[in-house]
């Protein structure tokens, strides 16, 4: 037994799940064990020096291989290879043990092959030396072929492509630099598209109107992988039967913006791309942001994009631009040379995993005003509120542009420093741990935040009832058809999952059930119940997600247990429960709506089951009491090492994950960045919200 281990007190015998609800000895030990294990998480310094010191959350935020590989290339774009090479060759091992036996790279364990996953991960690969005709180069090109090749790839792996010369530019969809000068009235316009694909547009427009290439040898080509060469020279998106379609429209548009630039026909470029540089330099200021967007797509794009403009490496831009982006490293070194290696991350997330924590924390009646633990990461959250006007400020209705960011309103980013694009989801989940834990004694201060971000969010609120993540906003579904949108999220439209959170935090930090904004975000959630009874999840895997988060916000705001739609919700969660008792679910639901709510039980997705079934039934109802088993058969009684198989070829997914006593162990992914391209693993996941689901269960039991 580990040291750590040993400092928890042994828990009694597991009872047999029919007795759980009456052994409050083994409940509230599992509930203090969980809660100490995630203050034994908690952090004094932030990771790499960013943002400001002191107690907080940060864990690590995993995605897929395609981190590691388009951080790679970005390097050899940039003529960078050859510069700290061991750490490239790290790197580089992470997709050697990331590669599944097959030969292929996913999305997600368990998720089919990705072949633009596959195409950058062999690309790399061979960039840094691996011979096509060792086995596992082989079998990851067979796979590709299978896939329909390296042509099937989506645009944003393409920009790759073209970067170092597999293809023509003319594979690549068109992104004009002129967008940024086109008036808000125009029907496309950055103030009405995500804030994510505002900050990762951009760069690649002033790319695709400079087209940087970095020649590279014969032997480092990959036409091998393609299966019909004339893709290499057009884009690769088809058009549809029916002529009459917004892909059709979009595509011609593309067409005709590659012929004006074949006859040098190209108004407003050099005012165009200044004004584009100017917009990104100005959100990429070090006292606002870490990183443009503080997320990984657009910090590498930019770094491209600079270059292809004359910046050299000495500026302060790209000196910043560099260090931000390689703080997403996390090294794990080890003896055996097939696991050493280094892998990043998309971005930080501790405003989110902190506010989740407290949220737990005082769920499991921990509060500021008995831990300094707790008191202290409420002071690091209010010193991270975000005190400047956004973007988001351009799309308020009248009656709010007035409001003051730090006076009137408080809001806050999910990473450590991202003060241009605050969110609806940090914002509303950090006013709520403030008001779940309080103050110390004889002060406000947590809870007049709170107060504060109760007006912001109320202000961020669209007029179909819903809230969005970044914007006020409205839907526009033809701009999923643009070329350069396959990353599926154009667009920041309402959600169930956000407006059913925003609905609980508000009315926890005071605000009536009968406030006109929360009778609109009730009827939205109504409105957008799928006929199963759940709800499709958008920041989060998937149908168990959504529905979670939709019910706590309805109940919250008063809307009966036996109304109706609750009770299809309660027969569709009693459907999907394994046997086990836990529940779980795969992305693969995002793809196969025949999956929702199936999949293999975790600990994250059984605690939000969990918590909605105590909405919706008694305690001691055999699906509540069967869940909240499987969540204290399931919790460690001892440290968990890194795994390390004896197999040739690791299972590389949980090699890397280590656990405290007290937590849970969770392998598959749970978190949802863009629906059907890009997933997430928050490691922090399955310690907070098992902690939430079982001190819930406690008191209701």
């Amino acid at each position: 037994m580990s040291p750590t281990a040993a400092i928890l007190p042994s828990p009694p015998a597991a009872p047999s799940r029919a007795s759980v609800r009456l052994d409050p000895r083994r409940l509230a030990h599992a509930v203090a064990a969980a809660a100490d294990a995630l203050l034994r998480k908690q952090r004094t310094e932030p990771i790499a020096g960013r943002g400001s010191p002191g107690r907080h959350w940060c864990a690590e935020l995993e995605g897929d291989s395609i981190l590691s590989s388009e951080y790679l290339l970005m390097k050899f774009i940039l003529g960078q290879e050859h510069e700290r090479r061991p750490t490239l060759e790290r790197i580089a091992n992470h997709l050697r043990l990331s590669q599944r036996p097959d030969g292929s790279w996913g999305q997600y364990p368990g998720s089919p092959p990705d072949v633009s996953a596959c195409v950058k991960a062999y690309f790399c690969l061979k960039l840094m030396g691996d011979r096509t005709d060792a086995p596992h180069m082989a079998r990851a090109r067979e796979l590709i072929h299978r896939l329909g090749g390296a042509e099937r790839c989506n645009t944003f792996s393409t920009f790759y492509l073209a970067c170092l010369g597999q293809v023509s530019w003319n594979a690549c969809p068109a992104i004009p630099p002129q967008v940024i000068l086109l008036p808000r009235w125009f029907p496309f316009h950055i103030k009405k598209v995500a804030a994510w694909t505002r900050t990762m547009i951009l760069p690649l427009a002033i790319c695709s109107a400079l087209r940087p290439v970095r020649a590279l040898g014969p032997d480092q080509r990959i036409d091998e992988l393609f299966l019909d060469p004339r893709w290499k020279f057009r884009l690769s998106k088809r058009f549809t039967t029916n002529p009459f379609t917004w892909n059709n429209f979009f595509l011609l548009a593309d067409r005709f913006m590659k012929a004006c630039r074949a006859i040098g026909l190209t108004p407003l470029r050099r005012r165009s791309l200044r004004r584009a540089e100017a917009w990104i330099v100005e959100r990429m200021r070090p006292e606002t942001t870490e990183g443009l967007g503080a997320i990984f797509p657009p910090m590498v794009y930019v770094q491209i994009a600079f270059q292809a403009l004359g910046y050299t490496r000495d500026h302060p831009v790209i000196r910043q631009a560099e260090a931000d982006l390689d703080a997403f490293m996390i090294d794990e070194p080890h003896a055996d040379p097939r696991l050493d290696h280094v892998r990043l991350q998309p971005c930080f997330s501790p405003v989110w995993d902190t506010a989740i924590a407290l949220d737990a924390l005082g769920e499991a009646g921990r509060t500021a005003a008995d831990d300094e633990r707790i008191a202290a990461a409420c002071d690091w959250l209010r010193d991270r509120e975000v005190r400047i006007a956004g973007d988001h400020t351009e799309n308020f209705r009248p009656e709010d542009r007035a409001l003051r960011p730090g006076v009137d309103t408080a809001m806050w980013a999910f990473e450590y420093r991202n003060d241009w694009y605050p969110d609806v989801d940090d914002t509303c989940m950090v006013a709520r741990a403030l008001a779940r834990v309080g103050d110390r004694p004889g002060q406000t201060a947590n809870r007049d935040a709170a107060r504060r971000a109760v007006r912001w969010i109320l202000a961020m609120q669209n007029d179909d009832g819903g809230w969005a993540a970044f914007d006020r906003t409205r839907p526009r579904d033809w701009m999923e058809a643009i070329p350069f949108a396959d990353h599926n999220a154009m667009q920041d439209p309402s959600c169930s999952d956000i407006t059913g959170r925003v609905l609980e935090s508000i009315i926890v930090c005071g605000l009536p059930a009968d406030h006109p904004a929360v009778r609109r975000g009730v009827e939205y959630i109504l409105r957008t119940q799928q006929p199963e009874g759940c709800w499709w999840g958008r920041w989060g895997v998937n149908y168990i997600y959504g529905t979670w988060q939709a019910v706590c916000g309805l109940r919250s705001a008063g809307v009966p247990a036996d109304h109706p739609q609750l009770q299809r919700v309660r027969d569709w969660l009693l459907s999907i429960q394994n046997a086990d008792g836990g529940f779980g679910e795969s992305a693969n639901s995002y793809l196969d709506r025949s999956l929702m709510g199936k999949g293999p039980s975790t600990a994250s997705q059984t605690a939000w089951a969990l918590i909605t079934l105590l909405h919706l039934l008694p305690a001691e109802h055999p699906a509540c009491l069967n869940a909240a088993a499987w969540l204290l058969d399931d919790q460690l009684t001892a440290d968990k090492p890194p795994f390390v198989t004896s197999s040739p070829e690791p299972a590389f997914a949980d090699d890397h994950v280590r656990d405290l006593a007290g937590g849970w162990s969770e392998h598959w992914f749970t978190g949802t960045g863009f629906p059907k391209v890009f997933y997430l693993r928050y490691h922090l996941y399955r310690h907070s919200f098992p902690l939430k689901a079982l001190a819930r269960y406690a008191r209701s039991a």
